[in-house]
């Protein structure tokens, strides 16, 4: 079993989504899906998760923001158009929108992005969604309560064969929903990884793999075939826009390599680190 993660970039239209999909079932044993929320289509787009962080604002100051929402719900309605999906986007959204008051955390709104982009993601590979607020729980300071997440996706993972995860959020013991402070979707797939013991970890984003150099600077920098966690470190604590060490420590923890692929170029040999 191997379990699969992948990033905004990757599932921000209908487009892409089509791409992941090829993806997952050219393997049956990815059975275990991560996901983020829509990120950037192109450089002036928006996140998704950036444009709740606006209506969290705007609702704490009681000010309108009719704009920015339909502006996120236009975006799941292309992705449920396009892939012709069977869910009810229009329920969805509604009850997304009904339950954004100024009761709710900027916590509770955030992680929405997350939670919609894998019910639409589980409706069309066929898979179960399983929500994050079943599993990955967190204690009051933040920290990942380790014992009762591993226990409590383990007894979800015999029910459920394969599964759609959002990434990015889990509960605190009174049950309100805590977000990751970064790399929130990593995390849980290193999280969902360790706790299943699974074959490898693998991160799908726009990029093949760590490259050596910045491609900024220079031009068609040659990917890094595979690396340790220590040089990972190494490589993040000195700039390198790749996966922070801190992100994936489940996973080094369980000795369970973990592959940096490109969705867009799915051949590619990407990095391998272990």
């Amino acid at each position: 079993m191997k379990l699969v993660k992948f990033g905004g970039s990757s599932l921000a239209s209908g487009e892409t989504f089509q791409k992941v999909k090829d993806i997952v079932t050219s393997d049956p044993s990815r059975k275990i899906v991560v996901v983020s929320a829509p990120g950037k289509r192109f450089s002036t787009d928006n996140k998704v998760t950036d444009l709740l962080y606006i209506c969290h604002a705007h609702i704490r100051y009681k000010v309108g923001y009719d704009d920015v929402w339909e502006n996120i719900a236009n975006r799941y309605r292309e992705i449920a158009e396009t892939c012709k999906l069977s869910i009810d986007v229009e329920e969805m959204l509604t009850s997304v929108r009904e339950g954004m008051t100024r009761k709710s955390t900027v916590d509770d709104i955030v992680s929405r992005g997350e939670y919609m982009n894998a019910r639409l993601m589980a409706d069309y590979l066929g898979y179960d969604f399983v929500d994050a607020t079943e599993w990955l729980h967190f204690n009051y300071d933040g920290t990942v309560d380790f014992k009762k997440t591993y226990e409590d996706l383990h007894s979800l993972a015999l029910k459920h064969e394969k599964m759609v995860i959002p990434g990015f959020y889990g509960t605190l013991p009174n049950g309100q929903l805590h977000v990751f402070s970064r790399g929130g979707s990593d995390v849980t797939g290193a999280l969902a990884s360790a706790a299943l013991g699974v074959e490898c970890y693998e991160n799908w984003t726009d990029v093949s793999g760590i490259l050596m150099a910045d491609p900024k600077i220079v031009d068609d920098p040659k990917p890094i075939k595979r690396i340790t966690f220590n040089e990972l470190r190494e490589l993040s604590y000195m700039g390198a826009e790749v996966l922070h060490e801190e992100t994936v420590f489940p996973v080094r923890s369980a000795n369970i390599p973990l592959y940096i692929k490109n969705t867009n170029d799915p051949s590619a040999t990407g990095t391998l680190i272990m």
